[in-house]
C-alpha cells in the first residue's frame, strides 16, 4: 500500500507500483512468501486486474478461488466461489496444507475482516503519497489491537508482518456477552 493507505488510485490503477518497483530490492520478499502459500483468494476485480497486467497467470502452481457475485467464467486455474466467506473458509481451514493468501482487493478483504477470518498481514509500505485513492482498510470493520510479528526492509519498501491479537478477539467476545448483545441461555 501507500505510505498514506491506499492499494490503488481513485479509479483503479496501479500505474504508481511499477514506477515505485525501482526503489524496492529484488523481488522484496515475494518468493519468500509465496513459498509458503498453497491457496489463493481474491475478489472477481482483482482476478479480471491481474489478467489485464499479464500474459501468463501468475499462480498456476497453487489452488485458486475468486469470490464473485455474478456469471463465473471458465479459467483453468481458478474455481469462482459464490459462498459465504465464513462458510467456505471454514471448510477450507479444515484441510491440511500450508498458508491462504487474501490477495484483494479492498471490498474482499473487508468482508474477511469483518467476519474475523484474518489471522495475519502482511502489508509492504511503499514510499508514495498517492492523496486519495482506494484504502485498503475501509470504515466499519471490528476494532483488532495488532502483535507485530516482524519487519523486513526491501530497498526503501518496509514489510509489516501482524498477527490479529486473539486475546483481544475473545475479549471482544466477551464484551459483546457483557452487553447483552448475545442471546442469553
Amino acid at each position: 500500500m501507500s505510505m498514506d493507505g491506499y492499494i490503488a488510485r481513485t479509479n483503479g490503477d496501479i500505474d504508481w507500483l511499477q514506477e515505485a518497483e525501482r526503489l524496492g530490492e529484488g523481488d522484496n520478499g515475494y518468493t519468500d512468501f509465496y513459498d509458503t502459500v498453497d491457496t489463493v483468494i481474491m475478489g472477481r476485480n482483482t482476478y479480471e486486474h491481474i489478467l489485464s497486467l499479464v500474459e501468463e497467470y501468475p499462480y498456476p502452481d497453487i489452488k485458486n478461488y475468486v469470490f464473485c457475485r455474478s456469471e463465473k467464467k471458465s479459467h483453468p486455474f481458478i474455481e469462482f466461489i459464490s459462498d459465504d466467506p465464513n462458510r467456505f473458509v471454514q471448510k477450507l481451514i479444515k484441510r491440511k496444507g500450508k498458508n491462504i493468501w487474501l490477495v484483494g482487493g479492498a471490498e474482499l478483504v473487508n468482508s474477511f475482516l469483518k467476519e474475523n477470518l484474518v489471522d495475519e498481514m502482511i502489508i509492504t509500505v511503499i514510499p508514495i503519497l498517492l492523496g486519495e485513492g482506494i484504502p485498503l482498510f475501509k470504515e466499519g470493520i471490528p476494532e483488532n489491537l495488532l502483535s507485530l510479528k516482524g519487519t523486513a526492509k526491501f530497498g526503501e519498501f518496509v514489510q509489516l508482518h501482524y498477527a490479529l491479537n486473539e486475546a483481544f478477539l475473545e475479549k471482544a467476545g466477551e464484551r459483546q456477552h457483557t452487553t447483552g448483545l448475545r442471546n442469553p441461555i
